[in-house]
This record gives structure tokens, sequence and C-alpha cells, in this order.
């Protein structure tokens, strides 16, 4: 259905996915390096149904995530300006950008620009899903973004980006939502 094509849509995989949450006392004791939780936030928008939220005011942005974003950031006692790599759920492409947007990487209205300017590729400022996320890697229902986001800290992914202290990773959207930034154990 126009504007979208097939590769902006993801398909329904195969799949699981394992992790170990433990105190990081005992993490520290394992062999791999542990990715330490600093925030984790859920939330869901003001007039939100399930996957039919026509009725706000504006259908622009995603009040939920926006929402999430700010416990986050309180959580975690961070900013957008400490995140180096996020793990932005893309079951559908457009919801990418509005996601950029509410975590304050750009402004309202500006997402098209920091992407088109590079921004999100290895190298920029905020490379994405550098796993592939969900429309190239897997949908999984984001639990492939979550053990990306555990071997970006650890320094140990496929595309692995410099100097990693903080990863965010969302969850679906056009749904009550949720988030988590990991950080490195330094």
């Amino acid at each position: 259905m126009e504007p979208l094509h097939l590769l902006d849509c993801c398909q329904e995989s195969d799949g699981a996915q394992a992790l170990v949450v433990t105190s990081l006392d005992r993490a520290r004791d394992l062999q791999q390096r542990p990715a330490v939780i600093r925030g984790a936030a859920q939330g869901a928008g003001e007039q939100q149904q399930m996957m039919t939220s026509y009725y706000r005011p504006s259908i622009t942005g995603l009040p939920e995530m926006g929402l999430v974003a700010r416990q986050l950031y309180a959580t975690a006692g961070v900013g957008p300006d400490d995140i180096q790599t996020a793990v932005v759920y893309d079951h559908f492409t457009p919801f990418v950008l509005p996601q950029l947007e509410e975590f304050g990487f750009c402004g309202r209205g500006e997402a098209k620009d920091f992407i088109r300017d590079g921004n999100i590729e290895l190298g920029g400022r905020l490379p994405i899903n550098t796993n592939g996320g969900q429309l190239g890697e897997a949908y999984i229902h984001g639990m492939n973004g979550i053990a990306e986001g555990v071997r970006q800290v650890r320094g140990s992914s496929v595309n692995q980006v410099d100097d990693v202290e903080h990863v965010l990773v969302t969850a679906g959207t056009g749904v009550p939502t949720s988030g988590v930034i990991l950080g490195a154990d330094r």
C-alpha cells in the first residue's frame, strides 16, 4: 500500500533470544563483560488505542515514546548526547522518524534531515540498528534488539560503534511501549 513498499514492512520470523538478568556483582563473575541496565521504562499515551490512535489531536508524533524517553533519561541520568548508538524498533520504516524526534536526537519534523545527513550510519552521530533491525535481521518482537544492545556495550557487535558507553533500545510503536538504556560496566 502506497507509500509503503515490501521492504518497508518487516516479516514475521521464527527465532528466539535468551537473556540472563542478574545482579551486577554476579554478572562481574561471569565470562562475558556485563551490560548494565541503566534505565527501563514503559508508557502509554493519552488517547492511545491499540494500533489505531487516529483520534489524537496530532498523529505526527508518538507521545507514549516521548513519555518513555523522559522516564529513561531521568532514571539513567543521561540525555540524548550521552547515547552513542541505538536499536530503534523499525517494524515499519516510518516509525523510526518520530522515535528519533521523541528521544531528542533531533527536533520535531527534523528526523528526515537528521537521517539524510548521515547521522544514523556507521560513523555518524547515532548509528542505529547495527544488527539490521527488525527489517534486516529478524522480527523477533525486539528481543534481538536487546541482544544487539548488549553486544554494542560489550564491544562484540559485527558492526561495532566506537567507544560505546550507552545504548538505547526501543520497543514497539503504535501500542503501549517501552525502552531500555544499557550501559558499560566501567
